[in-house]
């Protein structure tokens, strides 16, 4: 009689197959935390208009301690036109978007749109600041 010497196991191994989850979950672990779109958490004050989809070429936050942030960066108030400029470069007529916390006070806001003045005064550019906010629910 002629038997068979592959013997087909009828048992799943299931190693290799929890080997692969750990390393899947490792993997989109790393890289969700790479992505920060916007680190600096701040409360948007509500709009009731459309929002406006301009492109932005520097990004300045004011959390709710009152603390400026220009592309994420800690910024103290007197640095703010020099900071700003920078990051401006040579870029004509450029946006900056002005992220505040709802419980900020006015004069925060009108600090950096003052520091946006006095650098278009000084290059003669015509540089926007937009106040970004939450749309409505």
């Amino acid at each position: 009689m002629i038997e068979n010497r592959n013997k087909i196991d009828p048992n799943f191994n299931a190693a290799s197959m929890s080997d692969l989850v750990f390393l899947l979950l490792i993997f989109f672990m790393i890289t969700s935390t790479l992505i920060s779109p916007n680190a600096i958490k701040v409360l948007l004050p509500k709009s009731t208009s459309g929002q406006t989809m301009a492109k932005q070429n520097v990004v300045v936050t004011i959390d709710s301690k009152n603390e400026y942030f220009v592309e994420n960066q800690p910024t103290p108030t007197n640095e703010l036109v020099a900071t700003i400029s920078n990051y401006l470069g040579n870029i004509k007529d450029g946006t900056i978007k002005l992220h505040a916390d709802k419980t900020v006070p006015v004069q925060y806001v009108v600090n950096v749109i003052d520091a946006v003045n006095k650098i278009n005064a000084s290059t003669n550019q015509k540089h926007k600041v937009i106040l970004a906010t939450q749309a409505p629910e």
